[in-house]
């Protein structure tokens, strides 16, 4: 059965902004999709973020697909690091990603820099799945369109840019909140097509 395994953003849960709306349709195309809690969402430290997502995403195999929101992109970045010579996913999606830990960016200081502690592995990461695709948004109030430059670069990754779509977040009920984000749907499909 084709998987995917949906990994939150900072301060994120399960219920939170598009994705019950992308695992519903997800699963309404037969997929098996999780949205774990990840630990300690407000204070994330990788080292716990890490094992949860290699525990939920069981064997890697190129029936699994990835998707992150903000920090879930790091996560994912770093567990593709760690799998084993010949593992492979089927493709990832990054939403609203970022390469380094957004010092002086709203004033974040160094929650974020423990995912940031050595140097990311393109060249090892970019042989971990089939496809890449990275969703930005060109008002996102923490995370620049430079980043999409660095995804495509480093990883030939896809590039959507979305308008007015802010961090892609927002709680539940809140009519300014991204509620429904189907083009993360519509590429995984793409990519258990290929």
């Amino acid at each position: 059965m084709k998987r995917v395994v949906i990994v939150h953003c900072w301060s994120g849960f399960p219920e939170y902004c598009w994705y019950p709306n992308t695992k519903k349709e997800l699963e309404d195309k037969g997929f098996e999709v999780k949205v774990p809690e990840m630990p300690d969402t407000h204070l994330p430290k990788l080292s716990s973020w890490l094992p949860k997502l290699s525990q939920i995403a069981g064997a890697p195999n190129e029936d699994l697909f990835l998707v992150g929101h903000s920090l879930g992109c790091i996560t994912i970045l770093r567990y593709l690091e760690k799998l084993k010579d010949g593992e492979k996913v089927g493709g990832v999606v990054f939403v609203a990603g970022f390469t380094d830990d957004l010092k002086n960016v709203n004033k974040i200081e160094d929650e974020l820099q423990n995912f940031f502690e050595t140097p990311i592995l393109w060249d090892k990461i970019k042989m971990k799945a089939k496809k890449f695709v990275a969703i930005h948004s060109d008002n996102d109030p923490y995370v620049s369109l430079k980043y999409s430059n660095i995804f495509k670069e480093k990883l030939n990754a896809e590039i959507i840019i979305k308008n007015n779509m802010g961090h892609f977040s927002g709680e539940l009920g809140n009519p300014e909140s991204t509620t429904l984000l189907s083009v993360v749907a519509e590429e995984i499909l793409n990519m258990a097509e290929k």
